[in-house]
């Protein structure tokens, strides 16, 4: 099998490139370092930083079919140390007026749910194992074995 070494970067499809880019540069502290430009010059890409994902970008790209599509659906989660930081973040939301679910007991750690401006999902879920049994709940993983 050939080596991977890493996630390069996320990207996400918006439709409003500067709304969005304002959104994630206060949720997130997107720090936007590139800029991709489309034939008559206009911007419709940007890649950066963000805090607390190290080498990993963060990119976000106006296509607003593809926005649309997902609108609802989890394409990543985000990892937090514990249910301590769901609990900070929630706080942080709660200043930037962004609704957000409560912090959810998951399927092996604690998890906070919001949207970006399109509806993408956002899951901040944590590193930290909760211990509970979660797998005869209904919409629940269950862990696998294999022979």
């Amino acid at each position: 099998m050939p080596q991977l070494t890493g996630i390069h970067h996320i990207k996400f499809p918006v439709s409003d490139l500067e709304a969005s880019r304002a959104w994630y540069e206060k949720v997130f502290g997107f720090e936007v370092t590139i800029e991709f430009p489309d034939e008559q010059g206009v911007v419709r890409g940007l890649a950066g930083t963000a805090a607390g994902l190290g080498e990993v970008g963060l990119a976000l790209r106006e296509n607003p079919a593809v926005a649309a599509g997902i609108r609802g659906f989890d394409p990543v989660s985000f990892g937090i140390p514990d249910r301590a930081a769901a609990e900070e973040w929630a706080a942080h939301l709660d200043g930037l007026g962004i609704e957000h679910s409560p912090v959810i007991d998951a399927t092996i750690g604690w998890i906070l749910v919001f949207h970006d401006p399109d509806g993408t999902e956002i899951h901040l879920y944590s590193f930290a194992a909760h211990g509970i049994d979660q797998s005869g709940r209904k919409g629940y993983g269950r862990t696998t074995i294999r022979a």
